[in-house]
């Protein structure tokens, strides 16, 4: 009888040094002795949000966290502390961490975690660009009105060995702008906010922009007679709607149009399929 595999639904902050190698080379006993400062801080950082570190390999950090919006702070406060003791952007040696968080059912073995909700996490830290940190939409839905920070929306990528995920970056001080902004610092909190302001705050301006993008990421990444067919089948429903939306009809024909955009799908990749074989 083998034992039943343990799991629980956690958030994991995956983290590493960018251009570790090269500072290494440059100089390794400098950069050992830099990271062992800065693994210290970020221990302390996670334990001081609840948290607690995973494992620690090579120039990588695993920590998971019981609330999604403390490990979201904690990275922040892990990027500001790093950067307030590497102010000098010529500085060669200069250490900077990239960061990702997903909020995933994984695996528990002992004090180790595994599964996709942990390889997501190291899948989005190498999204991320230096100083910065990169969450999965699970996360995103947790905290955007929870803490007073922006977001830019990054669609859905494509990730070695796990799913296409939606993710979004933490608009960190002093970083670029990328993808669709979602700006959540200036809005006010809460419906009440929202009705005593008598307008839509920014994050209301700005959240059909992001949907749109993500729409269109998503029909970027479907197979192409399948996209082509729900874009049809979305101008007949809209047809059906202002022609006469008390006898719906748009039914039929989109039933059609999607069996016959699926077996194209089929056919096709079983013509690919056959040609990988008689290579």
């Amino acid at each position: 009888m083998t034992d039943k595999v343990k799991r629980r639904l956690t958030t994991v902050l995956c983290a590493d040094v960018h251009g570790y190698s090269r500072l290494m080379e440059a100089d390794e006993a400098g950069t050992l002795a830099k990271l062992r400062r800065y693994r210290a801080a970020i221990a302390g950082l996670v334990e001081r949000h609840d948290g607690r570190i995973v494992n620690t390999w090579g120039d990588a950090v695993i920590a998971e966290f019981a609330s999604v919006v403390e490990a979201v702070q904690c990275a922040i406060e892990i990027q500001q502390e790093v950067s307030s003791q590497e102010p000098d952007p010529s500085d060669p040696h200069r250490m900077r961490f990239r960061i990702g968080i997903n909020l995933g059912d994984v695996m528990v073995d002992g004090s180790d975690i595994y599964g996709d909700g942990v390889n997501i996490a190291a899948r989005l830290q190498e999204l991320a660009e230096p100083g910065g940190v990169v969450i999965s939409s699970p996360v995103y839905d947790q905290v955007h009105n929870k803490l007073s920070v922006g977001f830019d929306c990054l669609g859905q990528q494509q990730m070695k060995n796990v799913a296409p995920v939606i993710s979004y970056r933490v608009a960190m001080a002093g970083g670029g702008q990328r993808g669709v902004r979602v700006d959540e610092s200036s809005a006010p909190q809460g419906d009440a906010a929202a009705s005593q302001a008598g307008a839509p705050g920014p994050r209301d301006t700005h959240q059909p922009s992001t949907r749109m993008h993500v729409v269109s990421q998503w029909l970027a990444n479907l197979p192409r007679p399948i996209a082509a067919a729900l874009v049809i089948a979305g101008f007949l429903v809209l047809i059906n709607l202002f022609t006469n939306p008390h006898r719906l009809w748009f039914h039929w024909p989109v039933a059609a149009l999607l069996f016959v955009a699926v077996l194209r799908t089929v056919r096709r990749r079983g013509r690919r399929s056959d040609r990988k074989e008689d290579r």
